[in-house]
């Protein structure tokens, strides 16, 4: 299964040009003269800039089939991601822990961090992407539960408005048996690093 096929659909074309422009637009708009030769290539740049942060990479979900009978967590943590705000257009920056309990299949361990990516690129809230990563590793390799913590320091927060330096933001999203069993969720919890509440 590739990316397109995962997401529903085609994903759509970045206009780089039409980015760039944009770009310069903006700098001048904010009083930058873009004529310096400091800035020239500037608009350039921040068009490249978030094509990057804004496309996932294509991946093909591999599975396998659970032969062993593997019925333990299994959890990749400390996956580092970048995503957008969705509000402001500025960066935040965490890391994602992802575990599932194995069903039938299991997943190859480097597409968890893949999963992580396909939702981190594009416009987020962080919430939103706790839940999305949770739901799609539910709804595609049927696990009997899938467990996601995500922490992240936003830079909307700290540069601006509150400007709150150093604040991290903590999110989980928990299906199947990792949501309904209270030791499980303790133990997926302890793996990740998460303080475990009563």
């Amino acid at each position: 299964m590739t990316l397109t096929e995962t997401m529903g659909g085609t994903i759509g074309s970045v206009d780089l040009p039409a980015a760039e422009r944009a770009a310069a637009d903006l700098m001048k708009a904010l009083g930058m003269d873009t004529d310096d030769p400091d800035l020239a290539r500037t608009p350039e740049r921040v068009a490249h800039a978030y094509a990057d942060l804004l496309t996932p990479r294509e991946f093909t979900m591999t599975t396998f089939p659970n032969t062993e009978g593997y019925d333990e967590l299994v959890v990749v943590s400390s996956i580092a991601f970048t995503s957008l705000c969705e509000h402001h257009l500025l960066p935040f920056t965490g890391t994602a822990s992802v575990g599932y309990l194995p069903g039938q299949r299991i997943l190859g361990l480097s597409k968890l961090a893949r999963v992580v990516e396909l939702f981190a690129r594009r416009p987020q809230v962080q919430e939103r992407m706790t839940k999305q990563i949770a739901e799609w590793l539910d709804g595609h390799l049927a696990p009997r539960g899938t467990g996601v913590v995500v922490t992240a320091e936003h830079s909307c927060m700290t540069l601006r408005g509150a400007r709150a330096t150093g604040s991290v933001t903590t999110t989980s999203a928990h299906t199947g048996l990792i949501r309904t069993d209270q030791r499980t969720r303790s133990e997926f919890l302890s793996l990740t690093h998460q303080p475990v509440r009563a």
